[in-house]
């Protein structure tokens, strides 16, 4: 992998591309999506003033990673807080620093749009994505609470 990716926003003719990432980021969290939700939330990336957005980091003609954010108000502040809903790099790219590039692209785009915070979650258990995230942003502490109300 070379030390400089580019990062492009999702477009339609990359989701053959986006497509293995995206499976792979489902079996490291152990969920199956079915076809319509994979396909409408592709959809959704594509739309041009969707809260949700995605990009894909490329090393020459590869994909290697994805990230995908979701923009929302707070009560909090007046700038929209930018959710990093998901972040995901090819196992044989991991530890090569596209985590990272990854999430500093996410950091100057929302700083770009006023936004006030970038935050996301990571399960507990993941520590060496862990190791990255600690270098990177301020873990404070808190517990997620979760009621699922229709089938992933």
């Amino acid at each position: 992998m070379s030390n400089t990716l580019s990062i492009r926003p999702l477009r339609a003719e990359d989701y053959e591309a986006w497509l293995p990432l995206w499976r792979g980021y489902q079996r490291f969290y152990q969920v199956t999506m079915d076809e319509a939700t994979i396909n409408g939330t592709w959809r959704r990336y594509l739309l041009p003033d969707h809260a949700m957005r995605g990009w894909l980091a490329w090393d020459g003609e590869r994909a290697v990673g994805l990230v995908h954010i979701v923009l929302h108000p707070s009560s909090w502040t007046l700038g929209d807080y930018c959710y990093l809903q998901d972040l995901f790099v090819a196992e044989d790219c991991r530890g090569l620093g596209a985590g990272r590039q990854l999430i500093e692209w996410v950091y100057e785009w929302a700083s770009k749009r006023e936004c006030s915070r970038v935050y996301w979650l990571t399960h507990e258990t993941n520590a060496t994505a862990r190791r990255l995230y600690d270098q990177l942003a301020e873990n404070l502490g808190y517990i997620q609470y979760r009621k699922q109300l229709t089938p992933i």
